[in-house]
Parts: C-alpha cells; sequence; structure tokens
C-alpha cells in the first residue's frame, strides 16, 4: 500500500484480537504510535476477547459489523490491524468494512520504505515488502484469469495449458527477489571488507543496538561528535552508520548506529536486514539500549536479546545502557543512567568502554625500525600512541596496542625507560 505526502493525518481505526498472548494495551500503544510515524490519526481502538483469531475474518462477523457502523460514523480511511494476516483474511475483512485493510506488519514495511535512503535500504526494503507478498498472492486477488491458450485445437494445443495471473506473479516476484538478493550479496561483500579492514588495523567496533526510538542516534552523536539524523520517531534510522571516538585512555573506537527493534517484529525484515544487523554479531562489545523513562523498558531490553539471538549475536560481550534519564527520577537500575540531550553519564559510559576492552589491549614501550613504520600507522589507527620519539635507531613509541598484534610487535618491544629524552 503506497501513500503519498499529506497535511492532513490519514483517520485511522486500529484493531486486536485479545487473545491472552501479550499485554493488549502495550501492543495497541506501540501499534498507535507506529500508525502515527506511517502518517496516520489513530481515532479509536476495536478489541474481541477470543481463544485464537478467526481463521477467515480475524474477528467476528457481529463485532465486524458494528465496526464498519463505527467507522462510517468517524469517516475512518483504513483499518490497522495489530496482527500479521493472511491474504484471505484480508481480502474478507475488506470485504466486510468497506475499507482497506493494513496488518502490523504491511505497516512497518510502509514506515521502513518510507525511511530507507540508501541504495541498500531501499534494497532490504523491498525484499521484506516481497516476501510479503508472495504467500498472500492467492487470497489477495479474485477470479484469476488464464494467460495463455488451454483446451484442444488451435493456437491453444500448440501453447500448452497456459499459465494463470497468479502463477505468472508469483513467479516474476520470486525472480526479482533473486535478483535483489544478488545485489545485497555484492553489498554484504564490500560491508565484510570494511570489517576486515577494521580487524586488520585492530580498531574496535562498539555496537548500540535497542528498540526503535530509545535514543541510538542522539547517542552516537554525543558519544563521537557526529551528525546522524536523529529523530523522535519510529524506525528514524534504517542503514548502520558508523564514527569513531576517543576512549579516556585514549584509545580508538568506532561506534555502529543499527536499525531499531519493535516487538513481534517481522521475520521477513529480520532475513532482509540480516546483513546490516550482523553489525552487532561482529562487534566487540554491544551497548544493549533501553529508554529509562519508558515504564516499558525491560520489554524493550527483552525484544533486543530476542532479535540478538536470532542473529546469533546473544552470547557478545555486553552492557545495559538507559538513555533519556533527563525525563526520570534516578532510581535503581541495572545498568548505567545516561542522557544523551544533557550528557549526563557520558563520561562514564566511555570509561565502562574503557573497562570492558582493556582485557582486549596491552601498553607496550616499543623501539620501531624505519623500516618498519607501517607497525607506527596501525597502531595509530587502531590503538593509542600516548608517546613517540624519532631516534638515529628508529621510532620510540609507547602505546596500547590490540593483543592481537602483540605478535608482530614483539621483536621491538623495549622495557627501560631511560631511552626517553629528559626533556619528555
Amino acid at each position: 500500500m503506497e501513500r503519498t505526502e499529506q497535511t492532513v493525518p490519514t483517520r485511522a481505526a486500529l484493531f486486536a484480537a485479545d487473545c491472552g498472548d501479550r499485554d493488549l494495551e502495550r501492543s495497541l500503544s506501540e501499534l498507535r504510535a507506529l500508525a502515527e510515524s506511517a502518517g496516520m490519526e489513530a481515532v479509536f481502538e476495536i478489541t474481541q476477547r477470543r481463544d485464537a483469531p478467526d481463521a477467515g475474518c480475524y474477528l467476528g462477523e457481529g463485532r465486524l459489523a458494528e465496526a464498519r457502523d463505527l467507522c462510517e460514523r468517524q469517516e475512518i480511511e483504513v483499518c490497522v490491524f495489530d496482527d500479521e494476516l493472511t491474504g484471505t483474511q484480508i481480502k474478507n475483512l475488506e470485504d466486510q468494512l468497506g475499507l482497506p485493510v493494513v496488518d502490523r506488519t504491511l505497516l512497518i514495511l510502509e514506515i521502513f520504505a518510507a525511511r530507507a535512503t540508501t541504495n541498500e535500504g531501499k534494497l532490504q526494503t523491498e525484499l521484506a515488502a516481497l516476501s510479503y507478498r508472495l504467500p498472500r498472492l492467492a487470497g489477495l486477488r479474485d477470479g484469476l484469469s488464464r494467460q495463455g491458450g488451454g483446451g484442444t485445437g488451435g493456437t491453444g494445443a500448440r501453447r500448452g495449458a497456459g499459465e494463470s495471473k497468479l502463477e505468472y506473479d508469483r513467479r516474476h516476484l520470486r525472480r526479482r527477489m533473486e535478483l535483489i538478493r544478488g545485489k545485497l550479496a555484492a553489498i554484504e561483500q564490500r560491508r565484510a571488507q570494511t570489517r576486515r579492514s577494521r580487524q586488520h588495523n585492530a580498531v574496535p567496533v562498539i555496537a548500540l543496538v535497542g528498540y526503535t526510538n530509545v535514543g541510538k542516534s542522539s547517542l552516537l552523536n554525543a558519544l563521537c561528535g557526529a551528525e546522524v539524523i536523529a529523530q523522535d520517531q519510529l524506525f528514524a534510522t534504517l542503514d548502520p552508520t558508523a564514527r569513531r571516538a576517543v576512549l579516556p585512555s585514549g584509545q580508538q573506537v568506532i561506534f555502529v548506529d543499527t536499525v531499531g527493534f519493535v516487538s513481534r517484529l517481522p521475520h521477513s525484515l529480520v532475513d532482509a536486514f540480516k546483513s546490516t544487523l550482523e553489525e552487532a554479531k561482529f562487534a566487540d562489545l554491544i551497548l544493549r539500549v533501553a529508554d529509562a523513562s519508558d515504564p516499558m523498558r525491560d520489554e524493550q531490553l527483552r525484544v533486543t536479546g530476542e532479535v540478538l539471538a536470532e542473529i546469533g549475536a546473544a552470547d557478545k560481550e555486553s552492557a545495559v545502557i538507559y538513555n533519556k534519564c533527563d525525563r526520570i527520577h534516578l532510581a535503581a537500575y541495572d545498568g548505567l543512567c545516561v542522557s544523551a540531550k544533557t550528557g549526563q553519564g557520558l563520561d562514564q559510559l566511555l570509561k565502562l568502554v574503557d573497562e570492558k576492552l582493556a582485557a582486549r589491549v596491552a601498553l607496550v614501550e616499543l623501539l620501531l625500525p624505519y623500516d618498519k613504520l607501517a607497525l607506527l600507522g596501525a597502531l595509530r589507527q587502531g590503538g593509542s600512541v600516548q608517546r613517540e620519539q624519532y631516534l638515529p635507531e628508529g621510532v620510540r613509541v609507547r602505546a596500547l596496542a590490540d593483543r592481537r598484534m602483540l605478535h608482530q610487535l614483539a621483536p621491538y618491544l623495549v622495557r627501560d625507560e631511560g631511552a626517553w629524552k629528559a626533556e619528555d
């Protein structure tokens, strides 16, 4: 469903089946926020307690009849459902309600499509949308016609049994999906090369992960002096953004901002954005960011943990960071409280990162011959060069070095302090 720029929000009604499988109030609150992010105004909510959603119409016919009357009186333009619907359910609901129907997954896909700016983000979103559409083609179509001839004799006999419009569309979608996967694989190869370059230069990578709109981009800006777009809306960041920063020890690191999570994030999106999310999988440290002012912050961290587990990053070294602490009176938190807006706690955050990375670095004293200055370049880029002097026999260096480099540096290690000039 495509939506054009509008000055007046689209009037929407929210629908949910209360089957006891989730916190309905929280889920509808999140659905309302998603709808607002997609340019809608949620006018009212329709719920029904059920053991399970109806296989054909999601809700009962009586409840849908009441909803249709209410939608007409309130001049509703679109109906948004808090579940992923089948193609048959969507078709039946549109017949019953007389209005366009959008489910939770399609709503998130719309937001992603509107937010995507890079070629990779657009391709990933299109792949997720095609994965969503493919199994729903049959339910969404009525009275499919034959493309080719059928039967006996004449042209039909020569062309075979023909091909239904449904089969043609499925084949077209699969071809397009394979093409997109090929393009994304090429992009992932370039990203993998970038990761290998970081590892070669021994630059630690810190991934900011968490629920959408908890302030990860704002944290990146505050920590790195970056100018990443940070807006108070869901899914403002879809593409990973990397920026350098210097820790209190002097060690250089790279902070990476990643796409935000949401409860029941569609699997098609997780699959499509897996290469992007793997920035967290290959990071040296994961900062799990939550909104300290949100009563459901523990739920945010639970969802974050689920997605990290799905991409194989659940066991990575991590720390919990509560952002937006300027909005609340401080209480007991099992994590560090910070505020990207006021700067509160950011020094402690950098110290925490330093401590977490301390085990992977060592303070070294080196005397590098002039034909080994490539190692000095690697130290400057990946570690922290604290002192250096150019002497006749080479360059005297004190630096924090990644322990993975120690075998390369071993021939040039020195331990006496007397070699430093007196003025130093």
